[in-house]
């Protein structure tokens, strides 16, 4: 059975409307189905383990943003259940990092229905897994800014957090140790990319694969505050990793040290010094 969980708030009422498609789509092909939206996050989680528990579920689709995945992904792993996510939000980085991103949801839940789910890759931080960027720096700085904003809504908050930040920002210093490597950085922004996208659609770490068992790491050393404005667009083509002022290694085991916020699938992790560890092949889904 199919345990599709919506949150109906995600993505300004998409992911309402989206549950309204995947039922339709589960009707049409006689799918064992049970649908929750539950009303908190708390909520969700013990509806979820109840029903994995029971062993009802074969499979969860998320049917909502990032955060709602993250949340699935944590239970995906512990029961060893495949994950689909339907892009119900305003971000749908992880989706984009399957590569269905521009495709019909159609075509993808038929994908899910006829195809067996392959293995990729995910990241753990302290012990919480994250399927796409785990980040430090500027826009953590931003994450927690907009997260205390109640207007504007949708990513037009994100973008007035950056205006807000930006002119009193100042390079931050980190310590990585990156397998056998240790770097003693200033920085604007760490990504660590088990997939390539954050942010709705920034390619932060383009070549990031979720089959390699490592991460991506791109550093931003400082740059003036114009040339960071000149620099920010080119990350949605991924073509920023080309600026000299960006560095990208690649590491199995990474532990950073710093006084900054990391946030992994746009979830606020917490202060630093985290550990992070690809794990290969730990989370059953869809890939395009």
């Amino acid at each position: 059975m199919w345990l599709v969980v919506v949150n109906s708030k995600a993505g300004r009422g998409a992911a309402a409307a989206l549950a309204a498609q995947v039922v339709g789509f589960l009707k049409s092909n006689e799918i064992s189905y049970r649908m929750i939206s539950p009303n908190s996050a708390a909520e969700t989680k013990s509806l979820v383990r109840d029903s994995l528990q029971s062993g009802e579920t074969t499979r969860l689709l998320s049917v909502g943003g990032d955060g709602l995945f993250h949340l699935l992904l944590q239970f995906a792993i512990e029961f060893e259940v495949p994950l689909a996510v339907a892009p119900g939000g305003t971000g749908n980085d992880f989706y984009r990092t399957l590569g269905w991103h521009g495709h019909d949801l159609t075509n993808y839940l038929e994908q899910v229905n006829s195809v067996k789910p392959s293995w990729v890759d995910v990241g753990v931080v302290d012990g919480e897994y994250f399927g796409a960027v785990l980040s430090s720096g500027f826009d953590s700085v931003v994450n927690e800014r907009a997260n205390t904003m109640k207007w504007p809504k949708g990513p037009a908050k994100y973008n007035a957090a950056i205006v807000l930040e930006l002119p009193k920002f100042r390079p931050i210093e980190f310590k990585i140790f990156a397998d056998e490597k240790v770097l003693q950085v200033e920085a604007m922004l760490i990504a660590i990319g088990n997939g390539s996208s954050y942010g709705g659609g920034m390619q932060v770490c383009p070549s990031a694969d979720l089959h390699d068992g490592l991460f991506d790491i791109m550093i931003l050393h400082p740059v003036s505050k114009l040339e960071f404005i000149k620099v920010f667009p080119t990350v949605y083509k991924g073509t920023h990793i080309d600026h000299p002022q960006v560095q990208v290694i690649r590491a199995q085991q990474i532990r950073i040290e710093s006084s900054a916020v990391a946030y992994a699938d746009g979830e606020r992790i917490g202060q630093l010094p985290v550990q992070v560890e690809s794990l290969p092949q730990t989370l059953l889904t869809w890939p395009a």
